[in-house]
Formats: structure tokens, C-alpha cells, sequence
């Protein structure tokens, strides 16, 4: 299977990102969450991890728990920093012979606070090209509307893109935004350098301030003043800050599917009413 398949000929998918909850009860609450999303027909689901690798078994455990308890596809994502070409080679080969040939490569992040460790891999079109030579995965990459964080300026960003999907990925998977004029401009520059796969938009439906505003630091998204505005006025009150990530979400994909998006990739939290929500307003 390949990512391509989801993709193209008018198709549209969804897909679904959900990371390694701490403890078994997180576990059982997020695949009960994903049984509610499977209804809409996701394209895959796709489970990450932490900075160097931190969660890997649990990622390789849970992708493949949520395949054969769902029976979702699963994607796993895959981060080289400090990492070694042949433990890469001993681990993905490992994964193909447990049915995973769906994998998100990405550079990925030291630990907090933590110096970049050595490596035989500097940024992720190495390590794309490296899966590709040794065992033929189909290979998802992250693609920045805003511009990576470490970047000095977007056309950078966006030329390191590039040497991504030359290196063989088949599609790209955008860090979430809050404004669509962003995703548009992202996939204009991207087409008139040459790229040409699908490039499906990144949507969080927000569930409360504090968390996006963590969030979007930490990624270098940007929250609109009008839609941190609107969070404010809920008064601190959860439900009333999900509304409101809700109807912006709800907004933003309206727009974007009217546009001829490929498809939308949620990032879930691990929880399914939001997105539910969001989708059946489609």
C-alpha cells in the first residue's frame, strides 16, 4: 500500500494523527476514539513519537494495535535524529515484516533542554532516501505553511521541502494552521518550484488556549488575534473554548474542500468529538 493510493483522480480522505497515551486506560479511551472516526473511511491513522525516539516501541505497539483492533491503516512516523543507518535498517525492517509500509519521516527533535545528538542522518531527506534504498516504504513527509521553526526564512523551508519529495516522498502532510491564506500560499510557492505530489492541510481542532498556545510555540503556527480573541471571551470554560475550535475548524475545511484539497489530516488529541463533529458539517 502507498500513500499515493488514498490520493488523486478527484478522490478526497481523510486521515487521523494520534500519538502514545501514557497508561493502558489512555490506550483503551484512544482506540475507542478512533472505532467512532472509523465510520467516516479514514484514509490511515497515524501514530508518532517523542524527541529521539523516546516512545518508539509504544508508537510500533499502538500502530499496530490500532490496525488489528480497528482495522484501520496505520502510518508510523519515524524521526532519524540520533540515529544510526543500521539500527534504522534492523528497526523498518522490522516493521515491514509486521505489515507496516506506511511511514511519516521526519527529522525530529532532541529532548528539551538537550543538545542534538550524533547521527548519520542531519535532516529528513536523508532518512527518506535511506528507507527508500533499503526496503521501498511509502514515505509521508512534513511540509510547514509558516515556515519550519529552525528555518531563517520560507523559501528555505520550502527548498528543503523539495529535496524531501526528490529523495522520494509521496506526499506531504502540513503542520497545522489556523489561517488558510497560509496553507494557499504554501502550496503556490511549492507548485512553482516543482513540487508535485499531494500536499493535504494539517487541521487541530482546538480544545483550549493554554494547550494551542503551548502547541503553537512550540511548532511556530500562528494564532489569529480574532480567533484568540473569541477563545478569551469563553471565559475559561472548556466547553465553550471546544465550540469554538470547532466552528473555526468547521470553517477552515469548508473552504478548503471547496478549493479541491486532497484531503484533510486531523490532528485528533487522541479524542474523537471534535473531529466528529467537524466532519459530519461536511
Amino acid at each position: 500500500m502507498r500513500f499515493s493510493d488514498f490520493y488523486g483522480s478527484g478522490r478526497f480522505k481523510y486521515s487521523f494523527e494520534v500519538f502514545p497515551p501514557k497508561d493502558e486506560t489512555g490506550v483503551v479511551n484512544l482506540i475507542a476514539a478512533l472505532k467512532k472516526l472509523a465510520v467516516f473511511d479514514p484514509a490511515f491513522v497515524s501514530v508518532t513519537y517523542g524527541a529521539m525516539g523516546t516512545t518508539r516501541d509504544l508508537t510500533r505497539d499502538l500502530a499496530l494495535r490500532v490496525r488489528h483492533e480497528t482495522g484501520l491503516v496505520t502510518a508510523f512516523h519515524f524521526t532519524c535524529v540520533g540515529a544510526d543507518r543500521e539500527s534504522v535498517r534492523a528497526y523498518v525492517h522490522r516493521l515491514k515484516q509486521e505489515g507496516i509500509d506506511l511511514v511519516v519521516a521526519l527529522r525530529g527533535d532532541a529532548p528539551q533542554g538537550g543538545e542534538r545528538p550524533a547521527s548519520d542522518f542531519l535532516y529528513a531527506n536523508e532518512l527518506v532516501s535511506y528507507l527508500k534504498e533499503i526496503d521501498g516504504f511509502s514515505i509521508a513527509v512534513a511540509g510547514y505553511p509558516e515556515g519550519h521553526v529552525e528555518a531563517p526564512d520560507k523559501e528555505t523551508d520550502l527548498r528543503n521541502l523539495k529535496r524531501k519529495v526528490e529523495a522520494g516522498a509521496d506526499v506531504v502532510l502540513t503542520q497545522l494552521f489556523f489561517d488558510n491564506r497560509d496553507y494557499f500560499d504554501f502550496v503556490n510557492r511549492a507548485r512553482k518550484i516543482g513540487i508535485a505530489v499531494p500536499i493535504v492541510p494539517g487541521i487541530m481542532p482546538i480544545l483550549n488556549l493554554k494547550q494551542i498556545e503551548k502547541i503553537t510555540k512550540m511548532c511556530g503556527a500562528s494564532l489569529p488575534p480574532s480567533l484568540r480573541d473569541k477563545l478569551q471571551r469563553s471565559g475559561g470554560d472548556p466547553e465553550a473554548m471546544r465550540r469554538v475550535g470547532v466552528e473555526h475548524a468547521i470553517a477552515q475545511c469548508r473552504e478548503l474542500k471547496a478549493r479541491g484539497v486532497p484531503g484533510i489530516h486531523f490532528y485528533a488529541l487522541n479524542k474523537a468529538e471534535s473531529v466528529t463533529e467537524v466532519i459530519r458539517s461536511l
